[in-house]
């Protein structure tokens, strides 16, 4: 019967011509989310114990008897989850990818998780070799039959139900405040910090983050595409907005507010391109300006963007905090105080790895205090 379901899943995803890695998610609004079915499983193994189960480069089909359990740490209500939910036990953490938008209706934070493992593909995302880089996160979720991934989302019903069963609530979980030590290093995974894929807190983080590598300060990143139906690793096709400089004041950028950045001017100087091939121009190179005054930018594309603002300890330890451009919190503005550096925050999120840096991801804007 697993056989069966399988190959019915597979099937469906192979039948996708035209996927994107970030679709704006279906919101619905239920007054009391129904939690029914619940079940009690016993965990065969941590999520430390499953995790050092991965090597580098590896995805691996899970065809061991493995269950591992733990309580939800995330909603995907204010859009900043998308398809997917952390869950912790006292081990670590790990994303759990679903492939349903609104998982909030039938997965509450606080809410007890069972996995059976068996078929489903342990893989991680961020990944990144070098000296300059390192680790991303240790992820549950489906063989992806693209290739382009080392995992994808479950996404078939049948395929849910049979690998992921709610039990009761047990209560929120309380995030555990992290001093400078506790920060998880570039190699490090879920099966070496315990903190990784957790809900925190850093307190005491400023904007900004002096990267001594390469010598230089950094504020903000995004990466938009010119056409994001194309193939998204061209050089001529990508354009990263990032360093000092960079005009971003919000969290992140729904698609209209990506829009009003590019039409002020403030990115026309930005070469389109990647790495060491900046050979295919400007930003500016597309503006063009009607004889009315109208400003417009054909051939760039005008979707939301997900942005990285770049926070430092008091020792230097880089802390982005990584926001999606769907939120429902993505234009808030960050208070110019807090871009001048005149005042720190405290954030408490997901604590997660991407190509060796540390990213916090929040659940909701109430998470960012400011001091």
């Amino acid at each position: 019967m697993r056989k069966n379901i399988i190959a019915l899943a597979l099937l469906a995803a192979v039948s996708c011509t035209s996927l994107k890695e970030e679709f704006q998610p279906v919101f619905t609004r239920p007054q009391n989310p129904d939690v029914k079915q619940t079940v009690s499983m016993t965990a065969t193994h941590t999520i430390k114990e499953l995790a050092s189960k991965y090597n580098v480069g590896t995805p691996w089909t899970v065809n061991e008897n493995i269950i591992i359990s733990g309580v939800i740490s995330t909603t995907d209500q204010p859009g900043n989850f998308y398809k997917s939910f952390y869950i912790q036990d006292e081990t670590g953490g790990m994303e759990i990818k679903i492939g349903k938008n609104g998982l909030y209706n039938d997965y509450l934070p606080g809410q007890r998780v069972y996995v059976d493992c068996r078929d489903l593909c342990l893989g991680m995302y961020g990944y990144k070799s070098g000296a300059a880089y390192g680790n991303g996160m240790v992820q549950l979720g489906f063989t992806d039959p693209s290739g382009e991934y080392e995992t994808s989302y479950l996404e078939a019903p049948l395929l849910i139900d049979s690998h992921v069963f709610k039990g009761s609530v047990e209560g929120k979980v309380t995030p555990v405040e992290l001093s400078e030590q506790q920060l998880p290093k570039s190699s490090d995974t879920q099966a070496t910090n315990s903190n990784i894929g957790k809900l925190v807190t850093i307190k005491n983080i400023k904007y900004g983050w002096y990267d001594t590598r390469y010598n230089e300060q950094n504020e903000a990143f995004v990466l938009l595409y010119l056409d994001s139906n194309k193939n998204k690793k061209l050089s001529s096709n990508r354009i990263f907005v990032s360093g000092t400089n960079t005009g971003i004041t919000t969290w992140a950028m729904s698609k209209e507010k990506m829009k009003n950045y590019l039409l002020s001017g403030i990115w026309d100087n930005i070469s389109i391109g990647n790495a060491n091939d900046y050979n295919y121009g400007k930003v500016g190179d597309y503006r063009v300006v009607d004889e009315d005054g109208t400003v417009s930018y054909p051939g760039i594309e005008k979707a939301a963007g997900s942005v990285s603002h770049y926070f430092s300890t008091a020792s230097g330890t880089c802390v982005q905090i990584r926001t999606s451009g769907f939120a429902k919190f993505a234009d808030k503005e960050i208070p110019a105080d807090v871009l001048s550096g005149q005042r720190s925050i405290n954030v408490t999120g997901i604590l997660t790895l991407y190509q060796g840096k540390i990213q916090m991801s929040v659940n909701s804007l109430d998470d960012i205090t400011f001091n």
